[in-house]
């Protein structure tokens, strides 16, 4: 049955890495597969003789001696303790979204475009390289992309040279997302499930993000696309006379988000739940909208286009929150299975030798490299969940750490490896093979600059 299930998994994940092949979102073989493997494993549940304690982070002792009911129970226990974990995260990023979307209602980010005055490629260069490495940590990589792709084709015209500057973006902002606890899911996940701590997670890749993105943009600027001057255009005026407050009061309220955390030591999403409350009622405030967000109305809804928070909510990308539903339920079957726990022992058993001593703990440096480069081939989201379920080291032990940034940075190195960089694409209509050409160099030794960085800073502090 083990095997059954392991094929499942198999393929559905081959139909979410060919997802422009098949020509069918991700969403669909990542919800059916989630499905299958947890009704697979209600049928079989008689047949399994281990489980795996979520809670203690240990196989159960004598599993297989239980009853039909018994083991039935456990699932279901198991299943729900699951959905609540991945339902944190996924509230937490439907908050954030909303906060994000209701900035750009207001088209709070032409506030950024302000700031570019010159006519220099090589200043915008590391203007947008550092807006992006900045921006991903507060609003996400993927949503930092977004915004600054947007802006970047008001600033330079020519496709040919602003395609060069969305590599770099894709690069710094994929960085950036790897040193904050909201900056990217992977980092978001591995901070809900209670794996790392913000201050140390600032502490440890700070440094080694900002060399992964400093390495790739110095090479580029001594590169042929950024040098000259681009023509400017004049800027237009703002859509809102509120654009720039409330740009300052969505980014300080989801930055207030871990300090809540800290505090209150609730999960995030509480304190994101306050922000976007916050956020939305100065929204508001300032559309002069008496539409609310829980009206149920039809005559309040023939309106609700005014009202900022409706337009937010229906700009959101649900299609990836149930992606992201789908796969980390998926990976959470074989969890619960015991399998991800095993292999992980296998794994560390089979190249320990190449392994450093960590705190008393065996874990080798080579893996978590391989966990960053095979994200820029499969995504990093289901690999940072089996990561949750394949090692046991303590809160904030530097694997942890590690394994952020390897899965945070490692997907630039291809276009399709980072939600970033698939966004790039889409809005660039950027082809992979010019990407792979021109710049998956330059994201490799950025990334191998920042894991050594890591590794050098790990033995000194």
């Amino acid at each position: 049955m083990e095997t059954i299930l392991i094929a499942i998994f198999v393929l559905g994940y081959l139909a979410i890495t060919l997802e422009h092949n098949l020509k069918i979102d991700k969403l669909i073989p990542a919800l059916a597969m989630m499905a299958i493997l947890w009704a697979m494993m209600a049928f079989g549940i008689d047949g399994f003789t281990t489980w795996f304690d979520s809670g203690k982070h240990a196989l159960m002792e004598n599993f297989g001696a239980l009853g039909h009911e018994d083991k039935m129970h456990m699932l279901e226990e198991t299943l729900l303790h699951h959905l609540g974990k991945t339902s944190e995260i996924l509230v937490f990023l439907l908050g954030a979204m909303t906060i994000v979307e209701i900035i750009d209602y207001f088209d709070g980010f032409a506030t950024i475009k302000s700031y570019v005055k010159t006519r220099s490629k090589r200043k915008i260069l590391w203007i947008f390289a550092f807006l992006a490495f900045i921006l991903s940590a507060i609003i996400d990589n993927l949503t930092a992309t977004i915004v600054l792709v947007s802006i970047l084709q008001k600033v330079v015209r020519d496709r040919d040279v602003r395609i060069w500057y969305a590599g770099l973006i894709i690069i710094a902002a994929n960085a950036g997302g790897a040193w904050s606890p909201i900056g990217d899911v992977t980092t978001t996940m591995l901070w809900i499930g209670n794996k790392v701590t913000t201050a140390k997670l600032i502490g440890y890749l700070l440094v080694p993000s900002l060399i992964c993105m400093l390495v790739p943009t110095f090479i580029a600027s001594f590169m042929a696309p950024f040098k000259g001057e681009i023509d400017l255009e004049e800027a237009a005026p703002p859509k809102s006379k509120f654009g720039s407050k409330m740009l300052y009061l969505g980014l300080g309220a989801i930055v207030f988000v871990p300090i809540f955390k800290t505090v209150t030591h609730l999960p995030p999403y509480v304190g994101m739940m306050l922000s976007l409350a916050v956020v939305a009622t100065f929204a508001e405030i300032y559309s002069n909208s008496k539409i609310t967000i829980s009206s149920v109305d039809p005559e309040s809804d023939a309106g609700s286009h005014h009202s900022p928070v409706h337009s937010a909510l229906t700009k959101i990308e649900l299609p990836s929150i149930l992606f992201f539903l789908g796969i980390l339920m998926a990976v959470a079957a074989l969890e619960s299975l015991g399998l991800l726990f095993n292999f992980a022992e296998n794994l560390k058993q089979g190249i320990g030798l190449l392994g450093t001593e960590i705190e008393g703990t065996e874990v080798s440096d080579l893996v978590v490299i391989i966990l960053g480069i095979g994200s820029a081939i499969i995504d990093n989201v289901p690999l940072v969940a089996a990561s949750l379920g394949m090692f046991s080291e303590p809160l904030d032990n530097p694997l942890w750490h590690f394994i952020a940034y390897s899965a945070g940075t490692g997907g630039s190195m291809l276009i399709i490896g980072s939600a970033a960089g698939v966004v790039a694409m889409g809005m660039e209509k950027i082809d992979f093979f010019w990407y792979l050409r021109k710049i998956a160099w330059l994201a490799f030794i950025g990334f191998i600059s920042g894991a050594i960085c890591f590794i050098i800073m790990r033995y000194f502090f």
